[in-house]
């Protein structure tokens, strides 16, 4: 799968830049020659930038299991992830860091979540009878943490804020409907790809339980300003995971665990892991630099607002499409998209609201994508970016609904 996704960007980059030619735009041939080296540095920069965070993570995750702390929390949301993933054994170690991954992604901890995600895939390729093709509870993580299950996207309120917002926080029930309707979609459509059935008391219970606490935890959070959530989500982040890490350690303390010994080792293996990245990394990011730099985003942008205008739709959440376009791709381009709507059309304005909408409920599907696998050395996917992108689509497609919904 991912040879030929490789290809098709390349080919499409080709396309895009001999109409640019034909066009006239000379400029073109140095755009895609700088994409080139700045995905090399760029690629390189990611993988250093995880050095110290995932080997202490690694580090601190080690100590965690010798302790039995990670057990304890696995606790939690075993029973329906067994669910999910039946290939994985009772009270197998992915639990644990799975858990713990994705209670970092609800509250925004994008610090905590991507290494514990690393660990997580890491603690299912040791199940892997084939170590170079994605298994089917590799998947179905993957798509859950591309399908963007945060809570409280407190950047996008700051952002909104910066930009001179009546009231930053009045997206947060949209944007939560949205990365709901993306996560439910992912989950779905794995579901039907590997015959696992969720009509089961389980995964219902689990189901209604995270539901209403979705419910419960929005009707709270409108009643709060801007200021106020970011504040509160904050709080109980950075809460979470000092508390992780003072149990972590003293527990295994009172365990007779070597702590520092176990940490040490731990955080070798986050080093080699890595460092392991970067080819990974620059393969993808060399793929979407082009892309972006040869215009074939802008002409798709283009096609589309054609074809809604040819049949007499309304094209205003056109003007918000460069951030949903981008934001599979680049975090940072769909971040500078959204931030040009809401300067070009206005902060409140309909394509204003759908920007920041679309940055807060997908996710970047490839980079997750290239980090996740390549840190285990998968080159095989199967089916996993088709669902990924199916989780995007859908958060995507809600978005838009739901602007016309509350603002249309």
């Amino acid at each position: 799968m991912l040879n030929r996704v490789w290809l098709v960007f390349f080919l499409t980059s080709l396309l895009a830049i001999g109409v640019q030619l034909a066009n006239g735009h000379i400029d073109v041939l140095a755009n895609a020659v700088e994409a080139l080296f700045a995905s090399a540095k760029l690629s390189a920069e990611i993988a250093l930038g995880l050095v110290g965070v995932l080997s202490l993570w690694m580090g601190l995750m080690r100590i965690g299991e010798k302790a039995g702390v990670v057990g304890a929390i696995a606790f939690i949301f075993e029973p329906l992830l067994r669910r999910l993933m039946p290939e994985v054994p009772k009270g197998h170690p992915a639990f644990g860091s799975m858990t713990m991954n994705l209670t970092a992604n609800v509250f925004g901890l994008d610090n905590a979540a991507t290494p514990l995600g690393l660990k997580a895939m890491q603690d299912l390729q040791s199940l892997n009878p084939v170590k170079t093709v994605a298994t089917n509870a590799q998947i179905l993580f993957l798509v859950l943490n591309t399908s963007s299950v945060t809570l409280v996207p407190v950047t996008v309120f700051l952002y909104r804020a910066q930009q001179g917002a009546a009231a930053p926080a009045d997206i947060f029930l949209p944007i939560l409907l949205a990365t709901s309707a993306s996560t439910l979609a992912g989950l779905l459509t794995v579901a039907f790809v590997q015959r696992l059935s969720l009509l089961n008391a389980v995964v219902l219970g689990y189901g209604a339980v995270i539901l209403s606490a979705l419910v419960a935890s929005g009707f709270y959070l409108m009643t709060l300003t801007a200021e106020a959530i970011g504040t509160v989500s904050t709080a109980m982040g950075n809460g979470i995971l000092l508390l992780l890490v003072f149990s972590f350690v003293l527990v295994a303390g009172v365990r007779k665990v070597a702590i520092y010994d176990e940490f040490i080792e731990g955080a070798k293996a986050g080093f080699n892991q890595s460092i392991q990245l970067i080819p990974y990394l620059l393969a993808m990011l060399l793929a979407i630099g082009l892309l972006r730099a040869s215009g074939a985003l802008d002409y798709l942008l283009q096609l589309i607002a054609g074809g809604v205008s040819l049949f007499g739709f309304d094209t205003r959440f056109v003007d918000a499409m460069p951030t949903a376009l981008m934001k599979p791709f680049s975090g940072s381009g769909a971040r500078a998209m959204m931030l040009e709507t809401m300067s070009h059309h206005g902060v409140d304005s309909f394509a204003g609201r759908l920007a920041a909408i679309f940055q807060g409920s997908t996710e970047t599907t490839f980079y997750v994508l290239a980090v996740y696998f390549g840190s285990v050395g998968i080159r095989h996917g199967r089916h996993a970016l088709a669902c990924g992108l199916t989780a995007d689509f859908a958060g995507i497609s809600a978005a838009i609904v739901v602007c016309y919904w509350f603002y249309g």
